[in-house]
């Protein structure tokens, strides 16, 4: 063997036990010593036994440093082990460590957030090498190896005092009865964790090493059913630690239940119990200090009494036995039979206590009675014995307490139900070796010996079954077998036979009983006498030699209690006293076997009784000791077991120290490291095949790799570089390795990474080199041909200079020259210049002023002109303005006629064409009788002729008589106006100044409104700014507290001033009306005001020119008055006034006779026969024609009287402004009267057409066929549309009952028909523009998600591209072949998913062309109906029309006895697939029109009725489907819909406001469901929920796999070497890996299913937010529990993964949803992984980004960290420790794991539908025949 030169080794250590050290030299076979380096840079020449050649244990590679499971490890030995667990406990906080089937707990002395009810969800069904080691993993693969193999299970919990058993074993009850919950409601398993404060009150103590020991041994068998919930449990009891009651050693305490009632002492129930402080007892105060840090015992005991009474009444009394046993410790300590007090205190409390004589009792405690053969004696004791004997009886009492109280606890456990199977927890001692041993460790350290037999067979078979499951060859494994110090303690004449036997010697003793073990057994080699002792003998255990001091021995062996004194507890007055000393209870232990028989047995030992004592001395407690644990030996030996062993870092009880030397002391003592040598021996590095190759393809030769079979490349290589066959194997699917080997591999992997980074290495550094070089060469030339320009440069300077010198000469000489010619030649021209310009000057002067005169004479003449031409032009313009004002007013009154006309009419409303027809024929018709009746209106005209003519000269004569003033009454009357006009004025004034101040507070109201918010968005900045200061402050608790609640209170603010924009909207709106008031009132002058009550109508009118009463002709009189002058118009003002009152009398008149004459005609109607009725008619035709043409003559004479009027102002006035202008003013008022009078003869005759169809429609109802009603007014024989006519006629009577003064003009209801039918025009016109502008927007929408889907197609192919060209060409060619693959099947899919939507919509157009085959059937036959029928009666006709599909209301009938029937079809028996090419929520509708037809018949019990059978159906429907995403999600979007129909047509003006004019038409009319509203509501909650958990159930197997296992990205992820546990035996055969496409398909399915069945797309949005949240809290709680996963591939994995689900989130247009925010703490996990772990810096970046994350998260994943390679460096306790200092200002919540039961509140918002009822169409696969369309 050599060594090399850094190779790192162990060595010895007094300190550390074993210390790392590093050779400086490398070694070679024969070296007497070793060049080692330690950890402190410190050299030690270390010396080896040349001779035995044991050389130091080598390390293991730094990667392998910290593993989860120490066979994991390549090199497994006693200091890899050791540094191992000292790493995970003391960096990384991990206080659970496997070691192969072993599960190591090393006791962290403080409390860890680890075993929530989170955690063990998050174990629940998880493989027990998936997860990080935990308790909880232990009991998962227990609870499900017995669900799989149905075989019982056993948890060994072994450990020494202070180790953490007890804590171990209530966790894993806790996990099993949290997960295998009782199904009945019993709640047994809170029975069975209520026994666990119970047993620690009476079983549990401090000692120097434990605060809370077990002293005693407890084995919980926990029953399950068939479906394996928890139905019972029982407990046994082993080896009481008796003498604890009567001595307790310094620093130690009593049991606690004493503690607990002295500080209870004080509650009324307990006052007569004489109960003071437990200083006061001498059996509590032994040990000095009665209380435990931390612990308080009232709280405790109150604990405990909860306990009792969860478990039954039947222990109520419990507290009296618990005294009963502090009696017995009441006694003084020297007591004695001569000084005992007959009025003892402690002695009277004791006897009234147990209910015994106080005479008896003090009796034999003093005394004692011996039986002879022939005599009886009785015997003074003395002080000694006394206190033996007393402290004798108080172990007694205390024993058969204790076994009372377990007894009474598995009667509260039992069940009646039969056991299917149990999990048993052994809670027992571990290995104990103290200074002085005494019986007590002799029994602990051999009941350790026989489970370590056990546990050594255990592993060793394991070893085996997995060496033959593998196939591989194998010999025997050589391990340690105890059975020889086994047979030396219990086989015969062993030493409990020995021990057994000196006590049944009268005069035996402890010395005589060592001696004979010295005798029989010093030549056993585990059996050592000690050399300065003859008391004492030495056992050699498994763990460690063990020195016994044979002293009291035999005394605690025998137990003796003496037998007055038991019969005197027989006698007691109290039954329960009585019965617990009684002899029927002595055979309950030894008939009773597998249930609690051992416990009886262990606590109730050696009680001498009063008739067989003899055979029940026999019964000592070792034999009963050995007995149970043989019992228990068989029950372990027929269940699997699974091994905890607790280990205790240290002895002071400091959290997270660890103490090497105790550590390794308890790992030899508890089976580890034979478990390690077990493992070592074999082949303890275990690699599946895909696994190695993966890890160490690096050390495959290229041409290898071709090879498709990996387990053929994995040979090949093995044999290339292992060249000893012995140390590997091949299995069937793993390579199993030697010691050492896989160390061996992963060097040899390093040392090719570093070869091949040293290859890249020299090549960048030669690429650099190069580059350098190459730079420096251009620097050189780059200088030199600057240099060499330089040089050029300076002699071309020099030649320029040298010729410029010349040139300068030159020009100098020359320049001499010019000047002296220069001089003379300027002389010259000078005097030329001063001449020439005095003649230029003259000839300038004369043109100029030529020039002016000529100016002046243009500007004059053009000022003439221009004013003759303006004058001429303003006379032109001023003719032009009258003439065209003329033109315009009259073109204006044309347009306004037209505007009344039926032809406009006509052109606005293409609806009303027929009707517009059909009044121009009508008309046509009255003007031809107008002809007719022209004869007598001539008679008539002639004789009102000369009636005005007469008038005419009355007035003439008036005129006379009022002289030279004929207008002064007309003048009076003006002033009267006037001063009305003024008071109008100032009414309006004052309205104005009402609207300013309103106008002007609004606005003062909108700049408060401003000045408060930007005051509240202020405070805001500074809330946050004070935030942001304070969460740097060492108060960031209560900075948090008031930053939540500035938040809520900005919320308040916040609504409160969207309610003021509200109100000030409101306030806006008021406004506009106020200002539309204004408008009204400025232009109504004078003395008119508009009338309040009037119709909206006219406002809502399109024509605003036509008014709707005489009133409104006067307003456009007044109107036209005030455009010609109140002057002009002001002297025939009451004159017109008059008569217009006249006329409006005249029609009120008119309008009484009308209605009497139609009460006469009913009345006769309704009397007369036929041919009378006959008869009637055209005498009420005669009489209306003479009211009219009365009337007519009445509107004639006002026309003349008008005219008369006008000409008079006309003459009056001849001097002042036109004469027209008041004529223009009667004109336009007789053209509106005639236009009146046309619109009235029209209206006249619609209804007379309308009341004669509705006395024919309501002949028909009547059944009378006989009566002919025919209509009473004139042309009522021209034909009119019926339907249209009764329609009209109902608008017209609901306009007039709602507006009854619309005026005379609008009395028959014309303009509300024009309204209403305008009205309809506008609807259909806006329906069609927002179906329009939908398809529109959908169309944008579909292109712009095409536009997305090519780009990010053409992102996908660049970066495709862009990784084929960093790869190979044989990659190369692989890739695109593989790409093609991939494209060519997902063309495939698409492919059949069109062929699949093609035929479902081929079967739907199949179904759709029946149903339209057979309605035309049904039209051809209802044709052929009514061709036949027209033949017959007019009334016929008219019942046909009534029954037209179109006249569907969206109404279904049933029978009562159907309903039933209803709900099955739609509802029970209903599948969705049924409805795949129907309306979504189909059900929901129908279901609607039933309830509104129960509703139009105000039928409330079959609405009740139909709605709680639908809501049962519903949920019997979703029972029975409780795991059909399907279902359940069609029967959410259908329950969601039901409840948005009764919301929409509710008649709630909040549902209503998208309904159309026909969806109103469908509410609801007489109940209010709100009640079943909310029912609805609350089902759509809990479906939603079901929807949720379905989801979740499908979706979270995939997760962990998909999210964390599964390589998206191929190559990214190494391998590192797994332990046993990754071979579990309940990890299932097969892959069940899934991909992160499985996800996706997953969730595409759910969003295909959710968006065919129409569910709203607001839940949709929810589901998937509920969902990802889902992925995210199981992904991370994962990653918080599995060490393997923490790595920076793992890191960049989950970023893609997120990625990939982001875009798809953003592909289906759900990015709103929120789901990405719920992934943000995976987002920072994932880049946690990833971000550099070093300096100070990367803490901060750390704490910055991670603010999802909380404290114990970070820290946690830091902890967890793990390399993949040795070119990686873990993250140092310096760095954790650092970011923990940084964040520990946060306020995060104690839990580590994120809830991932936790949902979020769902919304239904209100979703109306825009489909009408009368167009859902029933298909027929439905079977509702039954149901009939009303």
């Amino acid at each position: 063997v050599s060594l090399g030169e850094c190779t790192r080794v162990w060595i010895p250590d007094p300190d550390e036990v074993w210390r790392s050290a590093e050779l400086t030299k490398d070694y070679k076979e024969g070296d007497k010593s070793l060049q080692l380096r330690l950890e402190d840079e410190t050299i030690l020449e270390y010396p080896i036994d040349v001779q035995r050649n044991q050389l130091p244990f080598l390390r293991n590679p730094d990667i392998l440093v910290g593993e989860n499971d120490l066979t994991a490890l390549s090199y497994l030995h006693e200091p890899a082990v050791l540094h191992n667990l000292k790493v995970r406990f003391l960096e990384s906080n991990h206080i659970y460590t496997y070691c192969g089937i072993v599960l190591v707990a090393i006791n962290p002395y403080e409390q860890l957030p680890i075993y929530g009810q989170d955690v063990i969800y998050a174990y629940s069904g998880q493989n027990m090498g998936d997860m990080d080691p935990h308790i909880f993993a232990v009991a998962e693969e227990a609870y499900k190896q017995m669900a799989r193999d149905e075989k019982n299970q056993s948890i060994i919990v072994s450990g020494e005092s202070g180790a953490g058993k007890t804590v171990s074993a209530k966790y894993a009850m806790r996990y099993f009865a949290t997960v295998g919950g009782s199904a009945s409601e019993t709640n047994i398993e809170e029975k069975v964790l209520a026994s666990s404060p119970i047993m620690e009150a009476i079983g549990n103590a401090k000692t120097t090493r434990n605060d809370n020991s077990s002293r005693f041994g407890k084995y919980i068998q926990i029953g399950f059913d068939k479906r394996y919930h928890i139905i019972g449990a029982n407990m046994r009891t082993y080896l009481l630690e008796k003498s604890r009651v009567v001595f307790q050693a310094d620093d130690e305490r009593n049991y606690h239940i004493f503690y607990q009632l002295c500080a209870a002492a004080g509650l009324p129930e307990f006052k007569e119990l004489a109960l003071t402080s437990a200083e006061d007892f001498f059996y509590t105060s032994q040990g000095g200090d009665t209380s435990i840090e931390g612990v308080d015992d009232a709280e405790d005991f109150e604990k405990t009494r909860q306990a009792f009474t969860l478990l039954g009444k039947e222990l109520l009394s419990w507290g009296k036995c618990k005294v009963m046993s502090h009696g017995a410790c009441q006694q003084p300590a020297g007591a004695n039979g001569r000084c005992l007090l007959p009025q003892d205190e402690h002695l009277s409390n004791f006897c009234r206590l147990l209910g015994v004589e106080h005479s008896q009792m003090e009796h034999w405690l003093c005394h004692r009675k011996l039986v002879t053969t022939s005599e009886t004696y009785v015997k003074t004791m003395s002080l000694q014995q006394v206190i033996n004997a007393r402290n004798a009886l108080a172990k007694h009492i205390y024993a058969q307490l204790f076994s009372w109280i377990v007894e009474h606890i598995n009667k509260a456990l039992h069940t009646s139900l039969k056991q299917h199977s149990f999990i048993g927890v052994l809670d027992i001692y571990g290995f104990e070796t103290f200074e002085v041993n005494s019986f007590e460790q002799f029994c602990i350290n051999y009941a350790n010996e026989k489970l370590q037999q056990q546990f050594n067979s255990h592993v060793f078979k394991l070893e085996q079954e997995e060496y033959m499951k593998e196939q591989i060859p194998w010999t025997l494994i050589d391990f340690y077998d105890n059975q020889p110090c086994i047979d030396l303690i219990e086989a015969k004449l062993g030493i409990l036979d020995l021990l057994d036997e000196e006590c049944k010697v009268p005069k035996g003793t402890d010395q005589n009983w060592a001696q004979k073990l010295y005798d029989r057994h010093s030549s056993s080699q585990h059996f050592q006498k000690p050399r300065m002792s003859n008391t004492a003998f030495i056992i050699v255990h498994f763990a460690d030699k063990v020195e016994y001091l044979s002293d009291g021995f035999l005394e605690k062996n025998r137990d003796t209690v003496y037998e007055e004194q038991i019969n005197i507890l027989k006698a007691s007055k109290f039954p329960l006293v009585a019965d617990l000393f009684h002899d029927d209870k002595d055979p309950v232990p030894a008939t009773t076997s597998g249930k609690g028989s051992s416990s009886k047995i262990s606590i109730r030992s050696a009680r001498p009784p009063m008739k067989a004592s003899n055979k029940e001395h026999k019964k000592t407690v070792g034999h009963q000791f050995r007995t149970s644990l043989h019992l228990l030996m068989e029950t372990l030996n027929a269940t699997t077991p699974h091994y905890v062993r607790c280990i205790k870092p240290n002895d002071e009880k400091l959290p997270f120290h660890f103490d090497p030397k105790r550590a390794v002391q308890q790992l030899r003592a508890c089976g580890v490291l034979e478990t390690i040598r077990i493992s070592a021996a074999g082949y303890p590095s275990r690699w599946a095949y895909h696994d190695f190759f993966n890890r160490y393809r690096v050390l495959v030769k290229k041409r290898e790799l071709a090879n498709t079979d990996k387990k053929a490349i994995c040979r090949s290589v093995l044999e290339n570089l292992i060249k000893d066959p012995d140390k590997f194997q091949f299995g069937r699917t793993k390579i199993f390795f030697r010691a050492g080997q896989v160390a061996y591999l992963e060097k040899l992997r390093a040392d090719k990474f570093r070869t091949a980074t040293i290859m890249i290495q020299k090549t960048v550094r030669g690429w650099l080199q190069k580059v350098k070089y190459r730079r420096l060469k251009g620097a050189t030339l780059t200088l030199q041909r600057y240099c060499r320009g330089h040089l050029a440069r300076r002699l071309a300077e020099h030649l320029r200079r040298t010729r410029a010198a010349v040139v300068l000469q030159k020009h100098y000489r020359m320049q001499r020259a010019r000047q002296a010619y220069q001089r003379v030649r300027r002389a010259a021209i000078v005097i030329q210049a001063f001449t020439r310009a005095m003649f230029v000057r003259r000839t300038y002067r004369q043109v100029l002023m030529e020039h002016k005169a000529t100016t002046i004479q243009k500007h004059v003449r053009g000022w003439m002109a221009r004013r003759h031409f303006q004058r001429l032009r303003d006379a032109a313009i001023v003719i032009q303005c009258a003439f065209r004002m003329l033109k315009a007013r009259r073109e204006l009154k044309a347009l306004r006629i037209e505007a009344r006309s039926a032809e406009h009419l006509k052109r606005l409303n293409v609806g009303m064409e027929n009707k517009v027809v059909q009044l121009q024929r009508k008309i046509d018709e009255q003007n031809k009788e107008f002809k007719t009746l022209s004869e007598q209106l001539s008679v008539t005209t002639s004789t009102y002729t000369m009636e005005v003519e007469r008038l005419k000269k009355e007035l003439a004569h008036y005129q006379q008589s009022l002289g030279e003033d004929p207008s002064l009454s007309l003048q009076e009357e003006v002033e009267s106006l006037r001063t009305e006009l003024q008071r109008a004025h100032s009414e309006r004034k004052i309205l104005e100044d009402a609207h300013s101040r309103e106008k002007d507070e609004l606005r003062k109201r909108v700049t408060d409104l401003e000045q408060e918010n930007a005051l509240l968005k202020d405070e805001k900045e500074q809330l946050n700014n004070q935030i942001l200061c304070q969460s740097k402050d060492e108060f960031a608790q209560n900075s948090v507290k008031e930053n939540l609640l500035m938040k809520k209170e900005l919320e308040e603010e916040r609504s409160r001033y969207q309610n003021l924009v509200k109100e000030y909207s409101q306030l806006e709106q008021r406004y506009d009306n106020l200002r539309d008031e204004m408008t009204i009132i400025k232009q109504t002058p004078g003395h008119r005001r508009n009338p309040s009550n009037q119709s909206s109508l006219e406002s809502d009118s399109n024509y605003p020119s036509i008014s709707t009463s005489d009133i409104g002709d006067t307003e456009d009189a007044l109107q036209q008055v005030e455009e010609i002058g109140l002057e002009k118009a002001a002297m025939d003002m009451t004159v017109f006034l008059k008569l217009q009152k006249r006329v409006r009398e005249l029609e009120q008149e008119r309008k009484k006779l009308q209605v009497q004459l139609e009460k006469r005609e009913q009345q006769d109607s309704k009397k007369v026969q036929v041919r009378e009725g006959a008869a009637v008619g055209p005498w009420a035709v005669f009489q209306r024609q003479e009211l009219e043409s009365e009337n007519k003559k009445l509107k004639n004479d006002l026309n003349e009287l008008r005219k008369a009027v006008a000409d008079q102002a006309m003459q009056n006035n001849s001097s002042h402004g036109s004469p027209d202008s008041y004529s223009l003013l009667l004109n336009q008022l007789k053209l509106a009267h005639e236009e009146l009078e046309v619109r009235k003869e029209e209206v006249l005759i619609l209804r007379t057409q309308i009341v004669s169809a509705d006395q024919r429609r309501l002949a028909g109802r009547n059944a009378e066929p006989n009566i002919n009603a025919r209509s009473s007014w004139p042309n009522s024989e021209k034909h009119v549309d019926q339907e249209d006519a009764i329609e009209a006629y109902h608008g017209v009577c609901q306009t007039n009952s709602k507006t009854e003064d619309w005026g005379y003009l609008n009395e028959d209801g014309e303009l509300g028909l024009a309204y209403q039918g305008l009205k309809q025009v506008a609807r259909l016109l806006e329906a069609q523009l927002q179906a329009q502008s939908l398809e529109h927007e959908e169309e944008v929408e579909r292109l712009k998600s095409q536009l997305e889907a090519l780009k990010e197609e053409m992102d996908k192919q660049q970066q495709t591209f862009c990784q084929t060209l960093l790869l190979s060409p044989e990659a190369q060619v692989e890739f695109g072949i593989q790409q093609e693959i991939s494209r060519l099947t997902n063309e495939n899919l698409d492919l059949k998913e069109l062929v699949e939507k093609l035929e479902k919509n081929e079967r739907k157009l199949k179904k759709q062309l029946k149903i339209y085959m057979k309605k035309a059937q049904d039209l051809e036959a209802a044709q052929a109906l009514a061709q036949s029928e027209r033949k017959r009666h007019e009334l016929n006709r008219q019942v046909t029309v009534q029954r037209k599909e179109k006249d569907f209301q969206g109404m279904l009938e049933y029978h009562k006895e159907d309903e039933a029937l209803l709900i099955r079809n739609l509802v029970t028996d209903l599948k969705p697939q049924m409805l795949s090419g129907a309306v979504p929520c189909l059900p929901a509708y129908i279901l609607y029109m039933c309830i509104r037809h129960a509703d139009y018949t105000n039928d409330d019990l079959k609405v009740h009725s139909l709605l709680t059978s639908t809501i049962n159906g519903i949920k019997k429907v979703l029972k029975k489907h409780n795991d059909d995403f399907e279902m359940t999600s069609f029967w959410l979007s259908n329950t969601c819909r039901l409840l948005h129909c009764l919301k929409q047509y509710s008649g709630d003006e909040g549902f209503m406001t998208q309904n159309t004019a026909k969806q109103n038409e469908h509410c609801l009319k007489n109940f209010d469901l709100t009640e079943y509203r909310q029912v609805l509501s609350d089902l759509s909650i809990q479906i939603y929920q079901q929807l949720i958990k379905i989801a979740e159930g499908m979706l979270q197997p995939m997760i962990v796999s998909a999210m964390l296992e599964n390589e998206s990205i191929q190559g990214l992820s190494g391998v590192k070497p797994t332990g046993y546990r990754k071979r579990s035996s309940s990890m299932a055969d097969g892959d069940n890996s899934y991909c992160l496409e499985a996800i996706i398909r997953q969730m595409n399915a759910f969003h295909t299913v959710m968006c065919d069945q129409g569910l709203d797309p607001e839940i949709v949005l929810q589901v998937f937010k509920q969902l990802f949240y889902m992925i995210n809290a199981v992904t991370l709680n994962n990653l918080l529990l599995r060490k393997d996963v923490c790595s920076w591939s793992t890191g960049m994995q989950l970023r893609y993964n997120i990625s990939q689900l982001e875009e798809w989130l953003r592909g289906r247009n759900l990015h709103q949803s929120g789901a990405v925010q719920t992934m943000e703490p995976l987002i920072q996990a994932a880049q946690l992984l990833q971000l550099k772990k070093k300096t100070q810096e990367d803490a901060e970046a750390i704490c910055s980004l991670c603010t999802s994350l909380s404290t114990q998260q970070i820290v946690k994943i830091l902890n967890l960290y793990t390399p993949l390679n040795e070119f990686e460096e873990r993250v140092t306790v310096a760095f954790i420790r650092t970011i923990q200092a940084q964040l520990q200002e946060r306020n995060d919540p104690q839990q580590l794991l994120l809830d991932a039961k936790h949902m979020f509140p769902v919304v239904f918002p209100f979703n109306p539908s825009s489909l009408t009822m009368d167009s859902i169409h029933i298909p027929a696969c439905l079977n509702l025949e039954f149901l009939n369309e009303v």
